[in-house]
């Protein structure tokens, strides 16, 4: 199966090397999308080995992801598997995430970082949950880690998402895709590795509310 990761990036020069590099053991190509940095981080990734596509000024998690996706279409993807820019993911989850693409049994696979014993801050947790259930709430759906950006997408799931929202919202558009398209679901516990950088690339407790806030509003749209 031809398996390209999908990392979209916003000035991430001093990490994105690594996980590239990481990343290319399991996947042998990597698109990374540079979200209007303004950094190295288009070229470090380029030296790196990664595919690399930019986008002239920064438009949002949703949209550099999406970008990734049409690229890897064009690249003749049969599946994809999405993860973060800044080293909190790890890689090594990537087989098994992709185990039940692989053996045609779902179309879709979610990560949950709250199925192992991660160190994982409280307000996390707690942004978490509240994402999950405004989440459940617009699609009727329920995803333990409907936040998380590691996932994996099968031919199908990959042939047919479309997204919409160009922020952080993009990921509760993925769960409501999946509920309306009726895609295979599966999830699998995976590890996470919190650090002062990688909280604070996050989003803010604030900038979650308004993501929540725009998931409400737009789900009352469509």
């Amino acid at each position: 199966m031809n398996t390209i990761a999908v990392i979209p990036a916003l000035n991430e020069e001093e990490r994105i090397a690594q996980v590239v590099a990481d990343v290319i053991k399991y996947v042998p190509k990597v698109i990374v999308v540079d979200d209007g940095s303004n950094d190295k981080t288009a070229s470090v990734a380029r030296k790196a080995g990664a595919y690399v596509i930019s986008h002239v000024e920064n438009c949002g998690a949703g949209a550099a992801t999406m970008t990734g996706i049409e690229l890897a279409r064009k690249m003749n993807a049969e599946a994809i598997v999405t993860l973060d820019a800044d080293g909190q993911h790890n890689p090594d989850d990537i087989p098994s995430l992709l185990s039940a693409i692989e053996n045609n049994s779902a179309d879709i696979v979610y990560a949950n970082r709250f199925g192992q014993r991660n160190r994982i801050p409280f307000v996390r947790r707690l942004f978490n949950g509240v994402g999950n259930i405004i989440t459940c709430a617009v699609t009727g759906k329920w995803v333990p880690d409907s936040q998380c950006g590691f996932k994996a997408f099968g031919p199908r799931a990959l042939r047919e998402v479309d997204l919409k929202m160009s922020g952080f919202e993009f990921c509760t558009e993925i769960v409501r895709e999946t509920a309306q398209k009726h895609w295979r679901m599966h999830t699998t516990p995976t590890k996470v590795l919190y650090s002062e950088y990688t909280l604070a690339k996050g989003q803010s407790f604030a900038n979650g509310v308004k993501t929540a806030l725009k998931i409400l509003v737009r789900s009352f749209l469509r």
